[in-house]
């Protein structure tokens, strides 16, 4: 899982410094980090019906597979020249399709092979694995670009995701929690219903949503930022977001050392808050100096927020639905960044500091959509029946 996760950070950060450096277009890098996101989380409901009838581990090496193949196929087509703006996005929506299978299959695995007491420290885990990959990939795939060019880092990627399959096709398969019956189809429906008949995944489906428009946004504004205004080079946007990956690595390990059990809002709200001082600094930034303290903040906001969000969303969903319900949940929660990232090449054109400002007005909404939609307390969601 590390080392997909790996894969998948470079990918994205490649992706977006190849498209600046060779097509020096931040419209048609927000359209391909739209692409890279937004047509996997609409078949999530079916990837989900899929992990639970067929199982984790073989799928999540599919989708590493299919992005080992995407990611190659972009460096060698770009070094013969034969890469347009077309076939990029073409490959790079066709690579998307499959990632819900290894976001949610690796993700659902952590609660079927860990004891319940011990979820919040697994969460940690899980939650410091993201980060450390954010932490090794981001650097090594901003120098990489800025050192040998996008195609090769791209190939770079495409080897890590390689060796991850390979690790992990030999993973044994945990036993189900029960069986689901049915056609694919109506299993992806009746997951897509669950998640919304479920008063917290449906709140957290909301505010994660919102919250991830900005995300979404600074995946392409904090770029344009390093690289234009600051003057700065690839490696130096790796290394921010490498900072980020550390500040959420340390406040991951620490937070995730205590049980969160009734006060998982008040982590979320405290993170999301944490977030938006963390970007409102960003329009300010005269030095990249002031820019990776953001970065490191907004780190620090990650790691509590993530352990709360995993562990309430483990809490109230039936463990015989978690395949179903973590696809349908993380991909809605996710929606907002490609939503995000495809609104901010044309803000960023724009105006860069509006694009920063409207990231920090989405994530102080999305506070409010928490406590106003998320129950305190179990709300009984866990064991809802879905006919």
């Amino acid at each position: 899982m590390l080392l997909g996760r790996v894969g998948g950070s470079m990918w994205l950060l490649i992706l977006v410094l190849f498209v600046l450096q060779r097509y020096h277009s931040p419209q048609l890098a927000g359209v391909a980090a739209f692409l890279a996101i937004l047509p996997g989380l609409l078949l999530a409901p079916v990837a989900g019906a899929l992990l639970d009838r067929y199982g984790r581990a073989p799928l999540v090496v599919a989708d590493y597979l299919i992005a080992a193949l995407a990611a190659g196929s972009i460096a060698v087509l770009s070094t013969l020249h034969s890469l347009s703006p077309l076939v990029l996005l073409g490959i790079v929506t066709v690579a998307s399709l499959t990632n819900p299978l290894s976001n949610a299959g690796a993700r659902s695995l952590f609660p079927t092979l860990v004891p319940r007491p011990m979820w919040e420290r697994a969460n940690a885990l899980d939650s410091s694995g993201h980060v450390i990959a954010m932490l090794l990939a981001a650097p090594l795939g901003g120098a990489l670009v800025g050192l040998v060019g996008g195609e090769w880092a791209l190939a770079a990627a495409g080897m890590v995701f390689l060796v991850a399959a390979l690790v992990m096709v030999r993973l044994p398969e945990p036993v189900k929690a029960a069986p689901s019956s049915g056609s694919v189809l109506l299993n992806a429906w009746r997951g897509l219903q669950y998640v919304m008949r479920n008063p917290t995944l449906r709140g957290l489906a909301v505010t994660l949503s919102t919250l991830n428009l900005g995300s979404g946004v600074l995946t392409i504004a904090l770029p344009v930022l390093v690289l234009e205004r600051l003057h700065s080079g690839p490696a130096t946007v790796g290394l921010l977001w490498g900072a980020m990956g550390a500040g959420g690595l340390i406040a991951a390990l620490v937070v995730g050392r205590f049980s969160n059990v009734g006060r998982e809002r008040s982590m979320i709200m405290g993170g999301i808050l944490l977030t938006c001082v963390a970007m409102a600094v960003l329009p300010f930034a005269g030095s990249v100096a002031v820019v990776a303290l953001a970065a490191v903040l907004m780190g620090i906001a990650t790691g509590p927020l993530d352990i709360a969000l995993f562990t309430v969303r483990q809490r109230r969903t039936d463990p015989a639905w978690f395949g179903r319900a973590f696809a349908v949940s993380m991909s809605v929660n996710a929606a907002g960044a490609p939503i995000g990232s495809g609104l901010a090449g044309p803000l960023v054109v724009w105006s860069l500091d509006g694009a920063l400002w409207a990231a920090v007005i989405v994530t102080l909404v999305a506070a409010g959509l928490l406590w106003l939609l998320v129950p305190a307390r179990d709300d009984g969601g866990a064991v809802a029946a879905v006919s």
